[in-house]
């Protein structure tokens, strides 16, 4: 009996599990579970956080730098024959051994404004970092969201690929017949045969073609080689067409929205923060030192505690230290901090250049897309009724096989065409979407 229940329970819990995974194999994703799984796991926004945060670090220790630093000091030394004693300072000729402890503290009063710019400087480049983590997430929802409309693209691929193996596979079956009444050639039926297997080619490399894309998204979501995945197929009533847009003003939105434009102005920002570091070296600096300290020898006839009462001292002290000549590495580095000024401007400029080239390549795109839909779906149409009528006629015998392949090619280009299309217009659309702030959603 204990081992039926064993056994049972095992059972149960085999089937527990296999449930929970046909629960997991069976998620549909849609975009937007796609770009927020990546937003949380994706490694190359996790780098970017990563970033960020050593830049908080550092804005965080330049502020520090403000402050007074405190060091504990210990030694405990022995000496033997002519030797100084470190606690009297007197001349001695014997075996000694000495105990010294002490506190000292610096602080820079004043560094050329060195400090204060540099603190400034480090505030810069955290907001940098913020601005540039914005940057890694954009990218990975753009190349998601590309990703994403590829694989829906391959994927109805493989339903019009697996149509025409059906139609093919019931041609060959009539071609058969009519081979064996003897009203067409042998040709016409290897003929058949031929676009049957070319159609069941076609089946394959679009699976294969789906299964590549579902590899990369799943890389881009971090998701292991084990994972399942299968994504749901966007609005069939999503209207993309006659959407009227002004470029100018797209192209004006994404200037204030997009981050990589902040975080080129930051950097010009960043690059002139070093200049006034680089002009603070010909600058004189001032520091402010103490320490407290106290000590025992053992040549003193006094006892350890009332040694460390007399010899307790106390000193303070200010330090002025001008710049004279330095083999002209502040000039250097004034030179170096211009020029990188210069190419941080220019690094702007590149910037704006390409999210204008974005933008205008995004928006021609778009219009072109709106009218090539319209186009492919009515060739698809007109196609189709060709088609159809090319059935018709090879059941009738009014039509070789050749003149029917030909027609199912002619189809099936246009069905890819307007499949092309239609997801040319929706990823056009959604990036001018994305350029203007907006949420892309399918």
């Amino acid at each position: 009996m204990k081992l039926f229940l064993i056994i049972a329970s095992f059972f149960i819990l085999q089937l527990s599990f296999a449930q929970e995974t046909a629960n997991t194999t069976q998620k549909i994703w849609s975009l937007q579970d796609c770009i927020d799984y990546a937003l949380e796991n994706n490694i190359t926004i996790k780098d970017a956080i990563l970033n960020k945060n050593i830049a908080e670090i550092d804005y965080s220790t330049s502020k520090s730098s403000k402050l007074p630093n405190l060091f504990g000091s210990a030694s405990q030394s022995f000496s033997n024959g002519n030797t100084i004693d470190p606690i009297t300072s007197s001349y001695v000729t014997e075996q000694i051994h000495s105990t010294n402890v002490g506190i000292n503290t610096s602080m820079t009063l004043f560094q050329g404004n060195q400090i204060n710019n540099q603190i400034k400087q480090n505030k810069i480049l955290f907001d940098q970092s913020i601005f540039e983590e914005e940057v890694a997430k954009n990218n990975i929802v753009l190349n998601i969201l590309e990703t994403y409309l590829q694989t829906l693209y391959s994927k109805e691929s493989i339903v019009i690929a697996q149509n025409n193996l059906i139609a093919s596979e019931a041609e060959v079956l009539r071609a058969k017949s009519r081979l064996d009444a003897g009203t067409i050639a042998l040709s016409d039926y290897t003929e058949a045969q031929s676009q049957a297997a070319t159609n069941k080619y076609n089946v394959i490399s679009a699976k294969n073609d789906y299964q590549q894309y579902i590899i990369v998204l799943k890389q881009l979501l971090e998701l292991s080689p084990i994972d399942e995945m299968e994504v749901e197929s966007v609005d069939e009533n999503l209207d993309l067409l006659n959407i009227e847009l002004n470029k100018v003003e797209v192209y004006k939105n994404a200037l204030g929205y997009l981050p990589e434009i902040q975080s080129s102005s930051l950097n010009v920002d960043a690059n002139k923060k070093q200049l006034e570091i680089a002009k603070g070296g010909f600058l004189p600096t001032l520091a402010l030192s103490g320490s407290l300290g106290s000590g025992y020898t053992s040549i003193s006839d006094n006892t350890f505690s009332d040694q460390f009462d007399v010899n307790f001292n106390q000193k303070l002290g200010l330090s002025l230290t001008i710049p004279i000549f330095n083999r002209n590495q502040t000039k250097a580095a004034v030179k170096t901090a211009n020029i990188n000024i210069e190419k941080a401007e220019i690094q702007k400029q590149t910037t704006e250049k390409e999210v204008y080239k974005k933008v205008e390549t995004a928006y021609q795109n778009a219009m072109s897309a709106q009218e090539q839909v319209i186009a492919a779906e009515a060739s698809k149409e007109a196609a189709k009724d060709s088609y159809q009528l090319a059935q018709k006629k090879y059941e009738l015998g009014d039509l070789s096989t050749t003149d029917l392949v030909i027609s199912q090619n002619t189809y099936t280009n246009a069905q890819q065409n307007y499949l092309q299309a239609k997801y040319l217009n929706i990823l056009y659309h959604q990036l001018l979407q994305f350029y203007q702030g907006n949420k892309i959603k399918l």
